[in-house]
């Protein structure tokens, strides 16, 4: 693979060495900072590169790229149960605090982002695009539930895809803004970076901790407690909680806030 997928393997080294050699740019934005970290600037690489009008790299090199992407996922998640470890005490005492926040990673999706969508004139796609924040796990659960060829697999697909390309470049960004005002502790904001996606974890919690050096292994650590439960209760708490709760409140919603031709199909 190392040899048939070199190009791949000589891409990778010359953005990493220019986003490395470009470093961490500040850029004050009133109260806060900007911060445009080197994995912002990969990602803008990368996805520049594989645009494929510039047949730059071919669609199986970009596979077996995906594929190799899973195992540094799986160095990361290590790296973080190595931080944990060590650490659960802290991790166990700040146990409501992480509970709370759960709260916000899917309830936020669906108080803030589904009344968006249904002023925007989505139908049931607004369902699978806002009962949470769409990673792999709610794929699954949409796709058991309604199919992917479904109004709610449309939503869903398409908030997954906005989320891969976009979702790590945002959090970062909005991370380290956050970080910057230093209004919120360093350990709630690692709490917050843990919203159930590896890329996002890293951008949210490196934004976070460039902030915060001295806060490192702490702000790994509850950004990595954080992800886990995210992860593990999320599937539960998305089948059992939230996609009912976004059932009902799109019927609630739908005839007050979406277009005439919504209204009329939801009160059928």
């Amino acid at each position: 693979m190392l040899i048939k997928n070199w190009r791949i393997h000589v891409f990778a080294f010359f953005i990493v060495a220019f986003s490395e050699f470009i470093g961490m740019v500040k850029i004050s934005v009133g109260p806060g900072v900007l911060l445009f970290l080197p994995l912002l600037y990969a990602m803008v690489f990368g996805g520049i590169i594989s645009w494929p009008r510039l047949k730059l790299i071919k669609l199986d090199e970009m596979n077996a790229a995906s594929k190799v992407l899973g195992v540094i996922a799986l160095l990361l998640v290590t790296k973080l149960g190595v931080i944990i470890g060590p650490q659960v005490a802290k991790v166990a005492q700040s146990g409501l605090a992480l509970s709370m926040q759960e709260l916000g990673h899917f309830f936020g999706t669906v108080l803030f982002g589904l009344p968006v969508a249904i002023m925007l004139g989505l139908g049931r796609e607004a369902v699978g695009a806002t009962f949470s924040i769409d990673r792999e796990p709610n794929i699954a659960i949409i796709s058991e539930k309604y199919g992917l060829d479904s109004p709610e697999g449309r939503g869903v697909m398409a908030v997954y895809i906005c989320g891969t390309v976009f979702g790590a470049v945002w959090l970062g960004l909005l991370a380290g803004y956050l970080a910057a005002t230093k209004f919120f502790h360093p350990y709630a904001l690692a709490m917050g970076a843990g919203v159930g996606s590896g890329s996002m974890l890293a951008a949210a919690s490196g934004a976070i901790k460039a902030v915060f050096p001295e806060y490192g292994n702490e702000i790994l650590m509850y950004a990595g407690a954080s992800n886990l439960l995210t992860t593990v209760i999320g599937i539960y708490f998305c089948l059992f909680v939230s996609l009912p709760t976004t059932n009902y409140l799109y019927k609630i919603l739908t005839p007050i806030l979406g277009p005439k031709k919504n209204r009329e199909v939801t009160m059928k």
